[in-house]
């Protein structure tokens, strides 16, 4: 997940919970996400428009990982949260283990007209980001422009860096190896790994945050690298020479849940419907550089063809990246693929 700045969970979400019970009038929720200038733009973009237009309170909370207190509040079976924006794959691992409501798309017109690659049983795509190549024009003859010109050492000269993760660094790779974009799933993890140990004797530095990511390109301590389109995006506001391409990007979604047992399961639901409308999903873009999870929001009007053409969601730049699989990456397989990047990385 992208690293954010993050204010501290309140104390009374992680301590004492098996004696906490809904404490929440009708009328509204509690909404958890990641904190930062990402929690800053949703307010103003979603929640507070959200919250007018269903007359209810939206109380909010932030955590960096959301999962271990998910846990923690299902197991009393009383969770005192009820909305939780996380990455796919806890909406998957928390449906499985009976810790979120299996959503009915019935009761919820706008994430049921989503693609159904946006959603699972138990969340529905909430916002979108990147993984892209990043790249500085001034230091380099040529620039790549996929991730195969990235593991191309002679014909594209320059140091380079690659998250400390298997987490699209697979993907990468085998995109890299010539496999096509629509061809990754289930990922060929030999195949994968062979074709990273051709490139480990150049990697510069194996980026483990994305603030590390930012300030390698934004110093100039790498020519090129791996890196989330917000980071590229805002080191290019500050430095003109950085650059990214979407060509070849691997395009991620943080989705959002309910609790199963929620406090105010239905006000919940009404929540999520609106948070997830074409109206709404188009006020993201104005305040930050992620796109939204609702692709019909491209056609509100509100997102002028110039910022579509900067968002990873937008239709012409989705179809140039592969959608991230995080269903195989819970599964046993993808779980193997975590264990042995730690050999890997020995």
């Amino acid at each position: 997940m992208r690293n954010l700045s993050l204010r501290p969970v309140a104390l009374s979400l992680l301590i004492g919970l098996a004696s906490t019970g809904p404490a929440f009038a009708a009328g509204q929720i509690t909404f958890v996400s990641q904190g930062g200038s990402y929690q800053e733009a949703q307010t103003k973009a979603i929640l507070d428009p959200a919250a007018k237009l269903l007359g209810i309170t939206v109380n909010q909370d932030s955590i960096p990982d959301a999962w271990p207190a998910i846990k923690a509040q299902g197991a009393t079976g009383k969770p005192i949260w009820d909305v939780v924006d996380t990455p796919t794959s806890n909406c998957l691992r928390g449906g499985r283990e009976g810790l979120l409501e299996k959503l009915d798309f019935s009761k919820l017109p706008n994430a049921a007209a989503m693609p159904e690659q946006y959603r699972t049983p138990y969340s529905v795509a909430y916002e979108f980001y990147s993984t892209v190549i990043g790249y500085n024009k001034k230091t380099l003859k040529k620039v790549p422009q996929s991730w195969a010109d990235f593991w191309n050492v002679k014909a594209f000269p320059g140091t380079r860096a690659l998250r400390n993760d298997p987490q699209t660094v697979l993907e990468a790779a085998l995109l890299a190896d010539g496999v096509p974009r629509d061809k990754l799933y289930p990922l060929d993890v030999d195949r994968a790994f062979k074709k990273l140990q051709q490139i480990k004797p150049d990697i510069t530095v194996w980026w483990t945050s994305g603030g590390q990511s930012a300030q390698l390109l934004h110093d100039g301590e790498v020519d090129m690298e791996m890196i989330w389109n917000g980071r590229a995006s805002a080191v290019q506001k500050d430095n003109p020479d950085v650059a990214f391409t979407y060509n070849d990007g691997i395009l991620q979604n943080t989705q959002l849940c309910v609790l199963k047992n929620a406090p105010n399961l239905p006000t919940a639901i009404q929540f999520v419907n609106a948070a997830v409308s074409p109206e709404l999903q188009a006020n993201l873009p104005l305040y930050i550089d992620y796109g939204p999870g609702n692709p019909a929001a491209f056609k509100t009007g509100k997102i002028t063809a110039k910022r579509a053409s900067e968002l990873p969601s937008s239709p012409e730049n989705a179809a140039k990246q592969a959608l991230m699989s995080e269903e195989w990456w819970a599964s046993e397989p993808g779980v193997q693929a975590k264990a042995r990047w730690l050999k890997f990385m020995q």
